[in-house]
């Protein structure tokens, strides 16, 4: 069969190789196509003919053969050879060959592979052996006691290049100085280091030890890698994703301790001060109470806009706090006329702070309001039991049990007193407490210290609400 054969660019003909009884042909890396192949090499290729062998399409190669075309084509520029064995599989059978490559310019200046080959005899088991390493998806390179490549895996061609040495695999040169003078000593090695790739920098568990070099018989180093990037990724995020919710835990409660500790006395301080700027005293003494006030006030201020700008911090939901229960607030001013109802109002105080307590009971009394008060969570569950309360507020807390749980076991009783109104009466108001608190049918909220004009207002605001009508009609429909 006649073919249109390119020209060597130095002039000669490809056709000059026919008679040669070495096998030889061309290889075009780029287009994966046979270009030439003597007389030998058709035999060695079972081909029928050159047309037919050109004909055949390369293109298809694996990984590692492909990784390995193109360290060929960069270890062969400039006029240099390589020598190595290659196994092809002509027609589905494996041939070994042990081949002479190098880089020949076609004219047009096309350059291509000129592969001088021989036949040898490999063992079965070496055979695959090397097939196996060759086709290794982690990069595998054998080194000598100076860290000079004296073999490259295709893979490991494909992440570090030609001539990557030892220790300029790893990001941190001094690691790989102390791996592979450990190993010259030696000592294995495995463990996870971040290794310089094309791909960037990866995390590699290597297992690094020293054998001997089958060809020199001196002392090698043999470096296997397997990329870990994704889970040494993956355990990072983890942890950081610990330590953040650690720190949010903790700054949380620092706020809830802080605002407790701070709110509380502040509520004593601004309620009695309060009491008696009202209680009629001489000048000098009224004089000194009004200081003593708009101190406490001052520093009221200071704490508030303190914890707010803490709630503001990453560690914590920068939402704007919501009052507990807000969606189903009534959007209803006091009204004067409750204040002359027959009845007077009851209002169920619950708090373990005997300062707080008597001081709200005072500032209710002043307004004719009836104000039981009991001191844990489980007292004031079991007057709320009793029934005939118009409101209940609850401190959140508490010992024996909290303000949470006493609500939402209120709101597990059977009868009419599962609907009262409870309006916390805490310090303790960040966003996720307020959420809480609404979860467990928390009405409303007051902060401490408290506000006497809020307090009346949200007191009289519930005690006018239709919820014993509402849970009547809810208990019939039932």
């Amino acid at each position: 069969m006649s073919l249109d054969l390119p020209h060597l660019a130095d002039g000669g003909r490809l056709d000059a190789w026919d008679h040669l009884r070495r096998p030889v042909w061309l290889f075009d890396p780029v287009s994966c196509r046979g270009v030439y192949a003597n007389v030998a090499a058709l035999a060695l290729w079972g081909a029928v003919d050159l047309g037919e062998l050109l004909s055949r399409d390369f293109s298809k190669l694996s990984p590692a053969v492909r990784a390995r075309t193109d360290r060929l084509r960069t270890a062969t520029a400039g006029g240099r050879e390589v020598e190595e064995r290659w196994t092809f599989y002509p027609n589905g059978q494996p041939v070994t060959v042990q081949a002479v490559i190098s880089t020949v310019a076609l004219t047009g200046g096309r350059e291509v592979l000129l592969f001088e080959a021989g036949a040898v005899e490999v063992e079965a088991e070496e055979r695959r052996a090397v097939e196996a390493l060759r086709h290794s998806a982690g990069p595998v390179g054998l080194f000598d006691g100076e860290g000079r490549s004296l073999f490259a895996s295709p893979a490991a061609f494909a992440a570090y290049g030609l001539d990557a040495g030892f220790t300029g695999r790893f990001v941190v040169a001094r690691e790989g100085e102390a791996v592979l003078g450990g190993a010259m000593e030696g000592h294995a090695t495995g463990a996870v280091f971040q290794m310089a790739t094309a791909a960037g920098a990866r995390w590699h568990h290597i297992d690094c030890r020293p054998l001997h070099d089958p060809v020199t018989g001196s002392i090698s180093v043999l470096l296997n890698e397997r990329d870990v990037t994704d889970r040494v990724e993956a355990e990072a995020a983890r942890a950081a994703a610990e330590q953040k919710a650690a720190m949010a835990e903790a700054r949380q409660r620092f706020l809830t301790d802080m605002s407790h500790e701070l709110r509380t006395p502040l509520n004593a301080v601004l309620g009695f001060s309060a009491l008696l700027c009202e209680a009629g005293l001489e000048p000098t003494q009224q004089d000194h109470v009004s200081r003593i006030h708009a101190a406490g006030e001052r520093l009221a201020d200071v704490v508030e806009l303190m914890i707010g700008l803490s709630e503001q911090d990453d560690w914590v939901d920068g939402a704007a706090p919501r009052q507990a229960g807000e969606a189903h607030l009534h959007d209803i001013a006091p009204d004067p006329a409750n204040e002359a109802e027959e009845r007077a109002m009851r209002v169920l105080y619950v708090d373990d702070n005997d300062s707080n307590r008597a001081l709200i009971a005072a500032l209710l009394a002043v307004q004719g309001i009836v104000c039981e008060t009991v001191d844990d969570g489980a007292q004031g569950l079991a007057s709320a039991s009793r029934g005939g309360w118009d409101v209940i507020l609850m401190d959140i807390q508490m010992p024996v049990m909290d303000g949470v749980e006493s609500t939402r076991r209120i709101r597990l009783l059977e009868d009419e007193a599962s609907a009262v109104p409870i309006i916390a009466l805490t310090a303790n108001t960040l966003a996720e407490q307020l959420a809480v608190y609404a979860e467990v049918g928390m009405n409303d909220c007051i902060t401490k210290p408290v506000k006497a004009p809020e307090l009346l207002t949200k007191l009289f605001q519930w005690a006018s609400t239709s919820w014993r009508d509402d849970w009547r009609r809810q208990t019939m429909a039932a």
